[in-house]
């Protein structure tokens, strides 16, 4: 009985294997057909542009790499004060980067007046800097 179901269970990981295996070809093949017919497309709208006219198609950089989401590089950060702490904030000045013990009102007077209005900070190094300078 034992061996008939294990059987069973293994045919049955073979049959899952397969469908699974199919449905990934299949979404390959059509991912491949949409980046032909872009790259169509690219090709055409590239050449019915006048010679002396500059078109920018969309094609896409043999040495680029397409990912699903986004990937953004956070180059800058800015320092903001919430409540009565220094926040290190994103490049978008909304979102939390590194909440620091740093108290506001211990800074002097023109640093409080840059961090008031978001101090930028141009790399992770800079930014580190200050806050070791700063940091008890």
């Amino acid at each position: 009985m034992r061996n008939k179901l294990g059987i069973g269970f293994f045919g049955v990981m073979i049959v899952a294997l397969m469908l699974v295996t199919g449905a990934y070809q299949l979404s390959y093949q059509r991912a491949k057909e949409n980046m032909e017919v872009k790259l169509k497309v690219a090709k055409e709208t590239q050449t019915e542009g006048s010679p002396g006219e500059e078109t920018k198609a969309a094609t896409p950089d043999p040495a680029t790499v397409a990912a699903d989401g986004q990937a953004l590089k956070e180059d800058c950060y800015y320092l903001m004060e919430v409540n009565g702490y220094v926040v290190v904030y994103l490049s978008d000045k909304k979102t939390p980067y590194e909440y620091t013990d740093i108290k506001y009102d211990d800074l002097p007077a023109e640093l409080r007046d840059e961090i008031r209005n978001g101090k930028y900070m141009e790399d992770a190094k800079s930014l580190y800097g200050f806050l070791e300078n700063y940091s008890s």
